[in-house]
């Protein structure tokens, strides 16, 4: 009789251990950071960029789309660096305290042209973003067209 209760003891523990025990190992994915669209994001310091994306109708002239957002109680002065034509170019956009700033949209007032990158569509770009104060961040920023509807009005 003893045994036969420690065999269904071991037998359901054995089951519960078998059917729930993958989960002592694996990753939880909801808990895993990742970018849920198109573009890239990256944190520099106080501010996140997030879905960073380039788009144009060819790879010569690319519009940068992104929005800044910002945990910092100060303005901060954002460079955006990329390489073009073999040469190290720089744009700075203001990124107000606690706020968030849009870039490359038709309605909105920072736009950011890269020329000469020789991307393709499909392709990658990299983008460093830094601001004074805070270790930097490069990332391989999409290369989109205006072939789907949303990104039509991107196209500089």
């Amino acid at each position: 009789m003893k045994s036969r209760v420690a065999a269904s003891i071991a037998l359901a523990a054995a089951l519960l251990l078998g059917t729930t025990g993958c989960t002592f190992w694996a990753n939880i994915a909801t808990q895993e950071d990742y970018d849920p669209s198109d573009g890239v994001g990256t944190e520099v310091g106080e501010l996140d960029i997030r879905n960073a994306l380039l788009i144009g109708e060819t790879g010569d002239e690319l519009n940068l789309v992104m929005t800044v957002a910002s945990s910092a109680d100060v303005d901060r002065r954002l460079i955006v660096q990329w390489e073009s034509d073999g040469e190290r170019v720089s744009e700075a956009i203001v990124v107000a305290a606690g706020e968030r700033t849009r870039v490359g949209g038709p309605d909105d007032e920072v736009q950011i042209i890269l020329t000469g990158t020789g991307a393709t569509i499909g392709g990658l770009i990299p983008v460093f973003f830094s601001y004074s104060g805070a270790e930097g961040s490069e990332v391989q920023v999409p290369v989109l067209d205006g072939s789907l509807p949303e990104y039509e009005l991107y196209i500089p």
